[in-house]
This record gives C-alpha cells, sequence and structure tokens, in this order.
C-alpha cells in the first residue's frame, strides 16, 4: 500500500487540526487553542536524554509562556501511559504532554514531519499564531537540543 505523500503546512497556512490526548488522559483539540499561540514541539521518543531536556524546558519556562499567551505543547509517538509516566518522572505537571500513538504518527504525518523509516516525528517546533496560522517551523537535527531562548524570542517578536 502507498503512503500519502506528507506536506508540511507552509507559514501562513492553517495549522492542521487535530484532537489528542495528554499525559492525564485529558483530550486536547488544536482548535480549542484559538486566541492562544500554541508551541507544538514535537520530540521523537519518551525516555531519550534529548527528548527529556526538550520537555523539561517547555515546563521549566511555563510562566514565561503564560506570560505570553501561549500554550507550550509536547507531542510524540508514545502512549498515554508511558507519556504519563514520563511526565511524572520528569517533574511535568502543567504541559500537556500529547500522545500520537493512534493512529500511529497522523499528526506528525499531517506536519509533514513522520519518520516513517523510524516509526517516530522529527524534532521540530512549529508555532501557530491566534488565529491558527503556522507563523514558525523549524527541523532539528535529531540529537540537537532546541534553542528554547530562539523560540521565546520569536514569540515575544510576534
Amino acid at each position: 500500500m502507498a503512503k500519502k505523500q506528507q506536506v508540511p503546512p507552509k507559514i501562513g497556512e492553517i495549522a492542521p487540526d487535530f484532537t489528542l490526548r495528554d499525559h492525564n488522559s485529558k483530550e486536547l483539540k488544536l482548535s480549542e487553542l484559538r486566541g492562544k499561540r500554541v508551541l507544538l514541539s514535537f520530540h521523537p521518543l519518551a525516555w531519550t536524554e534529548v527528548c527529556a531536556k526538550q520537555m523539561q524546558s517547555l515546563e521549566a519556562n511555563k510562566e514565561v509562556f503564560a506570560s505570553l499567551n501561549t500554550a507550550p505543547l509536547g507531542l510524540s509517538v508514545d502512549s498515554v501511559p508511558c507519556k504519563k509516566a514520563w511526565a511524572d518522572s520528569l517533574g511535568i505537571k502543567t504541559v500537556p504532554l500529547l500522545s500520537d500513538f493512534w493512529p500511529h504518527g497522523e499528526v506528525a504525518s499531517a506536519y509533514g514531519i513522520f519518520r516513517e523509516k523510524n516509526g517516530f516525528s522529527e524534532r521540530a517546533n512549529i508555532i501557530a499564531d491566534g488565529k491558527g496560522k503556522v507563523v514558525f517551523f523549524k527541523v532539528y537535527e535529531i540529537r540537537q537540543l532546541p534553542d528554547i531562548n530562539e523560540i521565546i524570542g520569536f514569540i515575544k517578536g510576534l
């Protein structure tokens, strides 16, 4: 069966909507966050060092994001129970860690960043403005920790 070509959204396009469960099994729908900026912080897999630091940087800057009317979200293909255990182990209490588990990688695919060969997403940060339009899209080397200050600086400039 041929796989559908993945096409990332372009800057200025509406971010593909989705509904996923977070690490507390709470359903979150992207379009319900309209009016806020949203940071979609994709990470390949839970329980890995760089991914842990990436998610901890979101939690550590939760007040900064709140002051910038921005909802940070962590996304990976891990299951909800896995995300829950991982969040607990990292001390993540407020930032939703979303499970793109089933259909496997569907949201990452919608954003054009699912690594079919590996079965997980690229490491990426995508920012949507309050109207749901993509204003920032960056894919990082898989072992590179994204610079949270770059993200915060970009949001401050909006």
